[in-house]
């Protein structure tokens, strides 16, 4: 699924912005762009470059000092954000730039790649979260899921962000 993305970015003409690694499912999206001519920007803290993990063939390699640094670069170049099968840096990465969008930082989609029910669980707690009302369900419509890519595409091209009332939400009021 991350070489389907990585076509379904080169074919829609989308680029890819990354953390610059050359490893794990993103290193093999960042390989396949590159491969068939799409643009890939990395961006990769200064640490993770010594330790020769950066992809250093990339046209556009942005080393910085550190990970909130890269953090906040990746998500000013981004029109988008999606999350593929990962660990905690990952969920870590995906829940601060859609906690950024629920107090309307950005309004960019933000989408999981759900390959093969892998996120199940963690949607199934979203959901829970949202009939305990830890969560609204306006701000659960936010995370767009699909397990195709060129499906959740699709979805990222058909999004608009909820209308909340920041003040009605504050008070823990219905939108109306």
């Amino acid at each position: 699924m991350a070489e389907r993305l990585g076509e379904m970015l080169v074919k829609k003409r989308i680029g890819l912005v990354y953390g610059g690694g050359d490893v794990g499912l993103m290193g093999v999206i960042a390989h396949v762009v590159v491969e068939r001519g799409g643009e890939v920007i990395g961006v990769i803290p200064k640490a993770l470059a010594d330790k020769e993990v950066a992809y250093t063939a990339l046209a556009d390699l942005r080393v910085v000092d550190s990970m909130h640094e890269r953090k906040a670069l990746m998500a000013e170049l981004s029109d988008a954000f999606i999350a593929l099968p990962g660990g905690l840096g990952t969920l870590e990465e995906f829940f601060e730039v859609l906690t950024w969008a629920q107090l309307g930082i950005h309004t960019k989609p933000c989408g999981i790649l759900n390959v093969g029910g892998y996120y199940d669980h963690l949607l199934t707690f979203l959901d829970r979260a949202v009939h305990q009302q830890f969560i609204t369900s306006e701000h659960r419509s936010m995370v767009l899921v699909d397990d195709d890519p060129e499906g959740l595409l699709r979805k990222f091209e058909h999004y608009t962000p909820p209308k909340i009332d920041k003040a009605a939400w504050a008070l823990g009021l219905k939108n109306s």
